[in-house]
């Protein structure tokens, strides 16, 4: 598979329709205080390495103005028809996260997407110092990125101990193999952009660890595990050692 459509299998989960999860909450919630905040009510969002469009359609159909960059030619066309299908306005331009600025705007966002692109691209000082300055003054930019500290966990869980051991000392140089962070990480990538790191959040605490069969075709079940999750987010032991890390960063 593309790295465009890895990344996009992720974000449909984080703002769909009527299924959000906690980071959903925390998207509205930044919209909500940037949209008081500047007294307009569309806002401005970039949508970094936005792929088929998963999160940027249905912030679109909010009425905000969004815009996809992404390199895939193929993913922008997708993008654009899944925006038709709901009538949707939406901007695709391809472009690298690296130089997102040069194609959207100095200054032109209120708000940026980086969601599952930190991990691919050559150099994520770069394509967040880029990030930085599309952001207007009081701008926030929502990075999430995969969690050094869960995959050593799973892998150790699967038996495979010598790998863990390597990636916890060493980390992953593998080429072709996206990168991942810890949380420390991740908050000096956005602060060594000009940034100032806000909340932080886990995503899949406890998905990744459970066997399905503890939740498949229980409704109940499910339910319960989503509202374990929504719980665990911000708590800090079990944030650490989610599947996926987010970080919000300001302007």
């Amino acid at each position: 598979m593309a790295a465009e459509s890895r990344r996009d299998g992720g974000r449909s989960t984080v703002l769909g329709d009527a299924q959000l999860g906690e980071l959903g909450d925390v998207l509205r919630g930044v919209i909500a205080a940037s949209v008081a905040k500047t007294g307009r009510a569309v806002l401005d969002i970039v949508d970094v390495g936005g792929g088929t469009g998963g999160l940027a359609v249905p912030l679109a159909t909010l009425g905000h103005n969004v815009t996809v960059v992404d390199p895939s030619p193929d993913a922008l066309a997708a993008a654009q028809r899944r925006a038709a299908e709901v009538s949707a306005p939406l901007t695709a331009v391809q472009g690298e996260a690296a130089s997102v600025d040069s194609v959207a705007g100095m200054a032109a966002a209120d708000l940026v997407i980086c969601h599952n692109v930190l991990e691919y691209v050559d150099s994520p000082g770069d394509a967040m110092a880029a990030i930085a300055r599309v952001l207007r003054p009081s701008g926030t930019v929502s990075v999430l990125a995969s969690n050094t500290v869960a995959a050593v966990l799973h892998r150790a869980l699967a038996g495979r101990f010598a790998e863990a051991r390597r990636m916890l000392l060493e980390g992953e140089s593998t080429a072709g193999v996206p990168r991942r962070f810890t949380l420390p990480e991740l908050t000096a990538l956005i602060e060594g952009s000009g940034l100032r790191a806000g909340e932080a959040h886990g995503l899949r605490v406890f998905v990744g660890l459970l066997p399905g069969a503890l939740v498949d075709g229980d409704p109940g079940a499910a339910a319960g595990l989503q509202a374990l999750e929504r719980a665990a987010a911000t708590y800090p032991a079990l944030r650490d050692i989610a599947a996926q890390l987010h970080v919000l960063g300001h302007r």
